[in-house]
This record gives C-alpha cells, sequence and structure tokens, in this order.
C-alpha cells in the first residue's frame, strides 16, 4: 500500500488551500456571486475531473477529492465550495459520461471553466430519499421532449444556466421509465422560486423549479431514454466518494483554529491546552477527520479502479458527515461563548455540516447501502 503523494499532488494541495484561502475572506459574507464562483474555476476546482480535451484538469477521483479537501481547508464559505461540488459530481460528470458529443462540446469547456453554473434537478417535495416517486413527466414530440412538473432543493437552481433533471418517460416501466437530460436553464417553461432560506450553507442559493410545457430537444438526453436511474446512481458514486472531501477540509480548519484558541487562551492559571479535558477533544476531532479520510480515499480509489464503490461510499459518507457534525459541536464548546457568536465563524461549520448528514442520501439511507452490501 502506498501512502504518499507526488509532488505535483501536494503541490495541487498547496496551491489550492493558499489560492483559496487568499482570495475568500476568514470572515465572509455568504452571499453568491459569479465573481466568487469564476475564482474556483480559475483556481481548477469547478472542472478539476472534467478531461483535458474539455478544457477541465483531467483528474482522477482521488485527485479531485483532495482539490475539494483543499478548498473546504482554504474557503471558509464552505456553502460556495458545496455549490461546486454539487456542479461538478452531479451535474457535470452526468455530461462528461453520458452526454454526446454535440452536447459536451458546447457545455463542459464553460462549466469547467466557470463561465456555466450547473444545478441539479432530482429531488421533488414528494420524492426524496424514494427517486422512484419522481412525477415529473417528459412526454415524447417531434424533435424532443416536453417537461411538466416540480423540482425541489435544487442546489444552484436559481443562478443556473445548466440543469440536469430527471424525468419519467415511461410510466409503465419503473426505475427503467427514467430519463436523465441536460438542458438550458433558461428555456421558456421554466421558472425559479425564491431561494430558500435555510439553516447553514448559505453561500449555496437554492430553490424550487417548475417545468411547464418545457420544450428540450432530443440532444438534450443524456445516454438513452430509461437510463436515468443508472446516470443518477453514478453521479451519486461520484458525488458521495468526492464531495464529502470538503468537509475533510473544513474539519482540518476547525482543528488548526482550535489548537489556536487552546494554545493561547488562559483560564485558571493554565493555558487551555493544559487541560485533559481540552486536548481529549481535540485528539478526539482529528481521530475523527483522519479515520474518515482513509474511508473516503478507499472510495475514490475504487471509483479510479472501476471497481464498485458504493460500500465505501456510503461508510465514508456516513463517516465525514456526522464526524463533521461532532467535530463542529466540539469546536464550539471548545471556543465557549466566542464559538457560539457568528463574527468568530465556528457556529457556522455546524449549521454547515446538519446538510451532509441529509443531502446525498440521508445517514440512515448509507447504513442501509451498507446492510444490502453486507448481504442483510
Amino acid at each position: 500500500m502506498e501512502f504518499g503523494w507526488t509532488a505535483d499532488q501536494r503541490q495541487r494541495y498547496d496551491r489550492t488551500v493558499a489560492d483559496t484561502r487568499a482570495a475568500f475572506p476568514a470572515a465572509p459574507e455568504y452571499v453568491f456571486s459569479r465573481e466568487k464562483w469564476a475564482l474556483l474555476g480559475k483556481f481548477g476546482v469547478l472542472g478539476a475531473s472534467v478531461p483535458a480535451k474539455h478544457g477541465g484538469g483531467g483528474l482522477t477521483a482521488l485527485d479531485t477529492a483532495r482539490v475539494f479537501e483543499a478548498a473546504g481547508r482554504g474557503c471558509p464559505d464552505t456553502g460556495l465550495v458545496f455549490g461546486a461540488a454539487a456542479h461538478l459530481f452531479a451535474c457535470t460528470m452526468p455530461i462528461v459520461d453520458f452526454a454526446g458529443d454535440s452536447l459536451r462540446d458546447r457545455l463542459l469547456p464553460g462549466l469547467a471553466a466557470g463561465d456555466l453554473i450547473a444545478g441539479n434537478a432530482m429531488t421533488e417535495p414528494e420524492a426524496g430519499s424514494d427517486v422512484g416517486a419522481l412525477r415529473t413527466t417528459a412526454t415524447p414530440v417531434d424533435g424532443g421532449f416536453v417537461l411538466d412538473g416540480v423540482k425541489s432543493f435544487v442546489s444552484n437552481g436559481p443562478v443556473a444556466d445548466v440543469l440536469v433533471t430527471y424525468a419519467v418517460t415511461d410510466p409503465a416501466a419503473g426505475h427503467w421509465g427514467i430519463t436523465a437530460f441536460a438542458l438550458d436553464a433558461h428555456s421558456p417553461g421554466i421558472t425559479f422560486g425564491e431561494p430558500f432560506a435555510k439553516l447553514g450553507m448559505e453561500g449555496c442559493v437554492a430553490a424550487e423549479v417548475t417545468f411547464t410545457g418545457c420544450f428540450v430537444p432530443a440532444d438534450a438526453v443524456l445516454g438513452e431514454p430509461g437510463q436515468g436511474s443508472a446516470i443518477f446512481q453514478h453521479s451519486m458514486g461520484w458525488e458521495r466518494a468526492c464531495l464529502f472531501a470538503l468537509y475533510l477540509g473544513v474539519q482540518d480548519r476547525l482543528i488548526e483554529r482550535c489548537l489556536e484558541h487552546v494554545r493561547g487562551r488562559r483560564q485558571f492559571g493554565k493555558r487551555l491546552a493544559e487541560f485533559q479535558s481540552v486536548s481529549n477533544r481535540i485528539v478526539e476531532m482529528k481521530l475523527r477527520a483522519e479515520s474518515a479520510r482513509l474511508l473516503l480515499y478507499r472510495a475514490c480509489w475504487a471509483l479510479d479502479q472501476g471497481e464498485d464503490a458504493t460500500l465505501f461510499a456510503a461508510l465514508s459518507k456516513l463517516a465525514v458527515s456526522e464526524g463533521m457534525v461532532a467535530s463542529a459541536t466540539d469546536a464550539i464548546q471548545l471556543f465557549g461563548s466566542r464559538g457560539y457568536l457568528r463574527e468568530r465563524g465556528i457556529e457556522a461549520a455546524l449549521r454547515d455540516a446538519i446538510g451532509g448528514t441529509i443531502f446525498s442520501g440521508a445517514s440512515d439511507v448509507q447504513r442501509q447501502l451498507v446492510a444490502m452490501e453486507l448481504g442483510m
């Protein structure tokens, strides 16, 4: 087993941490802007795993995860990095792997550079974890399809130029009757609701999108009609294996801040770091981060080898997301009342962490996936 990184891998990680740390203020205003988005494109985050011939970095899943780990560490606006991950893994990679050549040529350079923003429109008001309960329909017509339905929790939705969405084309076929599309978000018949007011991830705007008689040309279909479920699960493989690397970066950043705090602050005539209850808490934060990191790297390695990554992706998603909540809570306890104040940004880590146990398949869905992989 080789645990070392090449010089190129180390340099890419260090450069991404340095670039994002310098570009984004330590106490950010969590307001989305295309200027911020363009910087992520410039730093190679948005197109990390996109083939070089289409303007991307051409990186493996493991190297892509490291890019997002570095961005999560350097950029305090975790919602912005999450929006970039949703853009790349849930939207751009399905286009890379399943779109026709003309659609790839038209969309991928802009998606990789940050000129275009992609939104993932899968979840519906009555179909969250149960993706087989979709009600949005795509009716075949001359030259394409007509979409009708409502999607909810569309990450990047209000600012998207491209939507990757899924709709029922054959109601009698169950999971095999769902088709995936990559379409212009500015098409007639598409309307967006107001951005959701969320607990966290404020840098990623999300909203409901409604399709009303929206014509989609045939070349917007990803793969073949009926392959939507398989394409979605493929994108979830990328998302569960790579997206949560950003939370590893956030945990590293929290540990850094906690160490700085407990080394410098004194109570009862001693540095906080000298109290065993304090040092034990930080050790647990480090243990969670490093254990989850190994699982996530294992999932990415399996993806790169063409192996089934379901088991390790589910395990790593559980370990990272639930560990993030626990470590963010610990950080607030270590900072005390200061950790409760928004101006310090510590409390933001907890608000941003909660969503990680819900999106990309809630924690109990991941447990069920693991149970199934174990033959239960």
